[in-house]
């Protein structure tokens, strides 16, 4: 089995419901299997740590993470159009990884969450695309033959997957979200074993 990292930072639970739809498209390829991880929340507290394993949810990424994996989707929430401070602090520490050429060649997806419709979204999209583009990976996103995202009301960008999750945070995601979400982790899937699952 060829296994897809989906890896993301979720503050109120809206960004995992986006992973989780995007990993059940990386596992409707024959062949693929999702590993979902998350990074550990930065505190502003400079001797705060967190616990090597998280309360709920999936295990912390790790560098075999990366290594292992043929290809990447990475999801954050958005800060003032910007990928949060604990996605940005965990691929801010990839400098063996980039150095080393480990995700140079493997495709890579991105997804976001945002309070507002006008919240961001492409912006932060785009913000997390930079550094993967410095490592070498071959980013995608969705087409607009796509037919959700021609329909869609609330999230989906052709930078990716998207939701908006409103002002409270708790707004479920949308058909056409989830749609998405799932096209996206197919599409990453379907291109991570054409291209051999061999990266660099």
């Amino acid at each position: 089995m060829q296994e897809i990292l989906v890896l993301y930072y979720s503050h109120r639970g809206s960004v995992r419901a986006l992973a989780e739809q995007v990993a059940l498209g990386i596992q409707q390829v024959p062949g693929a299997v999702a590993r979902v991880r998350t990074v550990p929340r930065v505190s502003t507290v400079c001797e705060a740590v967190e616990g090597d394993i998280p309360a709920d949810g999936p295990p912390y990424v790790e560098a075999r993470d990366l290594e292992e994996c043929i290809g990447l989707a990475l999801g954050s929430p958005t800060r003032f159009g910007n990928m949060a401070a604990p996605m940005k602090y965990f691929l801010d520490g990839l400098g063996a990884a980039w150095a080393n050429g480990t995700l140079a060649g493997k495709p890579a997806a991105v997804f976001t969450s945002t309070a507002s419709l006008h919240g961001g979204q492409e912006s932060t999209l785009l913000s997390m695309m930079l550094p993967l583009f410095h490592h070498g990976m071959l980013v995608m996103g969705l087409p607009f033959t796509e037919p959700a995202l021609n329909t869609t009301r609330s999230g989906g960008t052709p930078y990716g997957a998207s939701h908006v999750a409103g002002a409270d945070g708790l707004a479920r995601l949308s058909e056409e979200e989830a749609m998405l979400a799932q096209a996206l982790g197919r599409r990453l899937a379907q291109t991570a074993q054409k291209l051999g699952g061999k990266g660099r």
